[in-house]
């Protein structure tokens, strides 16, 4: 269960950034550059992410104000990246958020193994996953950008979620936000489709994404455009209807291009390492009508959670080498 941060990081009175020695970059993204460093007195080995403020000329970007809010406002939770301060550096530019170093990024990971995990192993991953969102989602945040680079994972098999630099606080209703969130391979067709608003129903469906990428070690749609992307999804799951999908024939994107349409049922022929419940999970995440799409509490509480085999123990996990910390 989740319990309130005790010392959560405040902009007011930050310690300075030259209490932590740099070792080594770890990676850049759009919205920071993450360092491994350590903790001058301590010793102790975080991750320093620098905000990108450089080319900012009327104050904090949106992203950076959303990332820290989003950071500060959640409660801790063992599958979600702890952020211990925040720090600044000797300009108006140079803020970072001091985290706990976690040794790999999902994505990373999946890339350099030999064979896929488990089904066991994906179990307690994915569940891992699940409860970090379904706190967020009860928390009112939208990650928006959930995808296997933005999922840590320690050498203890326990995965952590990063990189809040797209999750809003959303209200009820949610009211109209951008569609331009979520990195392509991982978006929702509503999203793509052009629909003014959306729910945390989009994470569910990155969520779906993630699943699959488990299964197979690789990435489940790969469009290289925003119509590529969603002709995959169309030739895997089948072009939606308004049966299918209230609204569908109203959406922007829908109105203005003719789409292919395509016959589904093929998720059975693509996973068949699945048993009927990881299926069943699978087609519910990945399930065209937001409205319908399963929840994570629903998730948690899915049959194939149950069924042999189980979720393996996290510390059962095998280790891997960290190339964030130089090791081979």
């Amino acid at each position: 269960m989740a319990t309130s941060r005790e010392h959560a990081p405040r902009l007011e009175g930050c310690r300075s950034v030259h209490l932590y020695e740099r070792l080594n970059r770890i990676a850049e993204g759009s919205y920071g550059i993450v360092y491994r460093a350590r903790e001058r007195q301590t010793g102790r080995i975080v991750a320093l992410k620098k905000l990108k403020l450089e080319q900012e000329t009327q104050g904090f970007p949106i992203t950076t104000l959303r990332e820290i809010q989003a950071l500060l406002l959640v409660a801790k939770h063992p599958n979600i990246v702890d952020v211990r301060e925040i720090v600044v550096g000797d300009t108006l530019t140079s803020i970072y958020l001091v985290m706990e170093y976690v040794e790999h990024d999902l994505k990373t990971l999946l890339e350099d193994m030999r064979s896929p995990f488990l089904q066991a192993e994906i179990k307690t991953l994915l569940q891992q996953l699940l409860r970090g969102v379904a706190l967020l989602h009860d928390q009112w945040l939208i990650h928006r950008d959930l995808k296997t680079s933005n999922l840590l994972m320690n050498n203890r098999g326990m995965i952590k979620i990063a990189d809040f630099g797209l999750a809003r606080k959303y209200g009820s209703p949610a009211g109209h936000m951008t569609e331009l969130v979520v990195t392509l391979w991982y978006r929702a067709p509503e999203l793509l489709l052009g629909a003014k608003e959306y729910t945390t129903a989009i994470d569910m469906w990155s969520i779906g994404c993630i699943f699959a990428e488990l299964v197979e070690k690789t990435p489940l749609f790969q469009g290289r455009g925003e119509i590529a992307q969603i002709n995959q999804i169309f030739k895997l799951l089948g072009t939606p209807n308004e049966e299918l999908w209230p609204g569908y024939p109203k959406l922007p994107h829908v109105q203005n291009f003719n789409f292919t349409v395509y016959p589904g049922g093929k998720l059975r022929t693509r996973f068949m390492t699945l048993t009927e419940n990881g299926l069943d999970l699978l087609s519910r995440l990945l399930t065209y009508d937001p409205a319908q799409r399963i929840t994570a509490e629903e998730a948690l509480e899915h049959p194939y959670f149950r069924e042999s085999p189980l979720p393996q123990d996290p510390s059962l996990f095998p280790t891997w080498p960290s190339k964030s910390s130089g090791e081979k």
